[in-house]
């Protein structure tokens, strides 16, 4: 399928792995951003320890397909917080996918 998107959009879709908060463990990210370059995606990392609004500038200025952001701790207060910010740079056409260890109390949300 990313043969398709790059054959009719003149590009790979391209994907930001992103690692907010004060957790500083980015195997999971680098795991994530390995498989999605495994399956053609062109893949950007955030640096450790950003906040949601740093993340999203940096997103706001590529064309990103979708976004994978890993959230171990707070995905309640920072995923709010990166639609957000994404919503006042004009960007809501970004995918934001949460993971990591996700606390069973907040599956719902």
């Amino acid at each position: 399928m990313t043969d398709v998107f790059a054959e009719k959009a003149g590009r790979r879709p391209r994907i930001m792995v992103a690692k907010l908060g004060q957790d500083g463990h980015d195997r999971g990210a680098k795991v994530i951003a390995t498989a999605f370059a495994d399956l053609g995606f062109d893949v950007d990392m955030g640096p450790l320890f950003q906040t949601p609004a740093e993340a999203a500038r940096q997103a706001a200025g590529r064309t990103y397909t979708c976004w994978a952001y890993l959230a171990w701790l707070r995905p309640k207060t920072l995923v709010p917080a990166v639609l957000d910010e994404l919503r006042k740079l004009g960007r809501e056409d970004i995918l934001v996918v949460g993971g990591g260890v996700i606390q069973q109390q907040d599956y719902t949300f």
